[in-house]
This record gives structure tokens, sequence and C-alpha cells, in this order.
């Protein structure tokens, strides 16, 4: 009898000490999860702060021109007219950014004859919803490209596109496709939307906490499981052989630095590497007058006007 009550003491007491590891698993496992879930949520949710802007009052005599999005509903974006026939440039705003803070950029450029368009991804600026980090935005950008092919007030066979981050991961991916692209300039690109993930992960400050980082990344890709196939846009490079490349990195986003110098180095010729001292949105007015300038040059010696 006393033996079978040590066994049956024993067999309590372990079943205590499994019943205390099982919950403390499923109160870590919940733990990252939510913690997980937050970091994805405010990703694909960026702040926005919509500029409101008045076309009638602004230089440039700027036109709203209509694109189909990834649901097939109605978008909005803004056409800046330059020369008759001169090629098109498709100018894409960057992560947490909208399009009225790149309009500097459009105006220097529709100043040279070029023609301009302009529009906000989704989830950015006047776009409710959510951002994808690219997978979506890539769409987005083709079916704004395919609206300008469609016109016959422009040269529609040579078009230009500029992209920061964000933009510059769609850039080269509708490059990569689309054979009328000519010229493309891509600041602080990177490779997978995962990898911008990644970054707002670690900019989080959650990292010291184990498995977060893996979990955020499984949650993101369920979330859109149906780009699930898409492989990192260096693996398609190959399709802008011929395509005038300009890669563009900043010295103060190193993260970004690293992504956009691998991404030069797998990309065919023609190509060129530039870097500057700060990225786009935090230059003084002096640097970005000079930056917007050095972008005029570019694609008036590679994409021209007719």
């Amino acid at each position: 009898m006393a033996r079978q009550s040590d066994l049956r003491f024993y067999l309590g007491q372990v079943a205590r000490i499994l019943s205390i590891v099982l919950a403390l698993f499923l109160f870590a496992l919940i733990l990252v999860g939510s913690i997980s879930g937050f970091i994805v949520y405010q990703a694909v949710h960026p702040q926005r702060q919509p500029s409101a802007v008045n076309l009638d009052t602004m230089v440039g005599h700027p036109q709203t021109f209509s694109f189909a999005d990834t649901t097939g509903a109605e978008r909005e974006g803004w056409f800046f007219p330059g020369l008759n026939s001169a090629p098109a440039i498709v100018v894409c705003h960057g992560y947490g950014s909208q399009r009225a803070d790149v309009l500097t950029l459009v105006t220097a450029l529709q100043e040279h004859g070029f023609n301009v368009f302009l529009f906000d991804f989704a989830g950015h600026g006047t776009n409710p919803g959510v951002t994808t980090l690219g997978y979506r935005e890539t769409q987005e950008l083709a079916s704004v490209v395919a609206t300008v092919e469609a016109r016959n007030d422009l040269d529609n066979r040579r078009i230009g596109l500029w992209g920061v981050d964000l933009g510059g991961y769609a850039v080269l991916e509708v490059a990569a496709s689309d054979h009328h692209v000519a010229a493309l300039a891509v600041d602080d690109a990177y490779d997978d939307p995962r990898n911008m993930l990644r970054l707002q992960v670690r900019n989080s400050g959650f990292t010291a906490i184990p498995y977060v980082e893996r979990a955020s990344d499984l949650i993101f890709r369920l979330a859109n499981y149906s780009f699930r196939t898409t492989p990192p846009v260096s693996t398609r490079l190959a399709g802008t052989s011929g395509v005038t490349k300009l890669f563009i990195t900043s010295a103060d986003r190193p993260v970004f630095a690293d992504e956009t110098n691998r991404l030069f180095a797998k990309a065919p010729e023609p190509k060129q590497l530039q870097q500057d001292r700060q990225s786009y949105s935090d230059m003084s007015d002096d640097d970005r007058k000079m930056y917007e300038s050095e972008m005029v040059n570019f694609f008036l010696q590679y994409l021209g006007l007719s």
C-alpha cells in the first residue's frame, strides 16, 4: 500500500509539473503570437496623413486620371502634362509616404518636358486599406503603366519609372515584365516584401523576444498566401536587360543600402550605382534640388525627349 501511495504521489507531482510547463508554453505561444500579430498589423497599416491638395491651384496644370486597382475598383491618380509626344515617367512614393511628398520631383521632371504620372499606393495617402509591402503594389503600378500605354497624347513606347523603397520594389518588378520601360531609377529598393517586414519587426524593438521575427514572417505569409509563389525580384532582373537602370543608396539607411547594392550586383547591364548621404525624405531643400536635378539629367540622357 505504501508503494502505491508513493507512486500516486509521484505521478501527481509529475502531472502538476507538466501542467505548469504546458501552461507556460501556451502563455508564451499566445504572447509571441499576439506581439507578432500586432507588429504585422502596424506594418501593413502605416500611419496616413493625407495632404489636402487642390489641383486647381497647383502649378503644372495637373489633371486626374483613372485606373483599376487590384480588386477592379476605379482609383484616381494625377497626370502632369509635358510636351506632346514626349515620354512618360511614373513616380512611385515610398513606404509610409504619399504622392504629395514627391511633388517637387514631379515638377522638376515636368518642367523639362516629361509627362509625369503620380498616384497613392493602397494603405497610403488618400487610399484606405492595407499595404502588402510590394505584392499588390506591383499590380497597382502595372495598372498605371497600362493606362499610360493606352494614351495617344504621349510617347507610350518609352516609359520611365522612379521609386523609393516600396515603390522601388514595384518598379523593378514591373520593369522586368514590361518591354515599354526604357529607363528606371530606384532609391533604397529591396528584394522581397518579407525583407521589408523583417526591418519593421527589428524597428519595433521586440526582437529580443524569441521567435517573434519568425512568427511575424509566418503571419505575414499567411495573410498574403495568394503571393506565396512570388520569388524575390532579384531572380527576375534578367528581364530588365537593355533597360538603363540607376540604383541609389543612402548612407543613413544601411539596411536598404545593402539590399540595393545586392540588387545592383545581380542586375544586367546597362546599370549605374549612385550613393547619397541621406534618404530622399530626409534631404535638405538644397540637397533635394541637387538630387532632383540628377534624376532629370538621368532621364533626359537615357529616356530622351521625342
